[in-house]
């Protein structure tokens, strides 16, 4: 099981609870998939009825089962778990990669990561310098793991370097 949030305290009468995620953004949360709490040492299962974002990393919640005040002081503190591979990171650290636009061409080397929130952007160093490039699913064209190289799509003056 892999935690990905903590009860943190009831909400109203009616079985509501204010929960604080961990290393996963509310908005990234399956809906559709139970979610667990520890019970004498076991997983039992419960289900999202509502879910509303408070803040960056909380939420008010209603699960399957816990319809009153009590319901919900008896869970407070603690901890939310999923199945362990269903919040897999499957992504490829591009790090070290060659960077090659659309016609193959060798831009530079994927120096780090910018992550922009709603924009993750790639830092590429190029023989003019340092550039930011966004990686965007629809910009990709291929991604080569054997010989660690990123072909993309690189929108028109991004390459365009200019002294300030």
């Amino acid at each position: 099981m892999q935690q990905i949030a903590q009860v943190l305290k009831s909400n109203g009468v009616e079985g509501e609870l204010l929960v604080s995620f961990r290393d996963i953004d509310p908005e990234d949360v399956i809906l559709e998939e139970p979610v667990f709490i520890e019970f004498d040492g076991l997983p039992v299962p419960f289900y999202f009825e509502s879910f509303t974002r408070r803040g960056t990393n909380r939420a008010l919640v209603r699960l399957t089962g816990i319809r009153s005040l009590q319901d919900a002081e008896e869970v407070v503190g603690r901890a939310l778990c999923v199945e362990d591979d269903l919040y897999e990171d499957d992504e490829t650290d591009l790090t070290g990669w060659t960077l090659c636009d659309e016609q193959g061409h060798k831009v530079g080397k994927v120096a780090d990561y910018e992550d922009i929130p709603g924009n993750t952007c790639l830092w590429v160093d190029t023989e003019k310098g340092q550039v930011l490039i966004p990686l965007h699913e629809d910009l990709i064209l291929s991604l080569d793991e054997a010989s660690e190289t990123l072909t993309m799509r690189i929108p028109d003056g991004l390459l365009d370097l200019q002294e300030l």
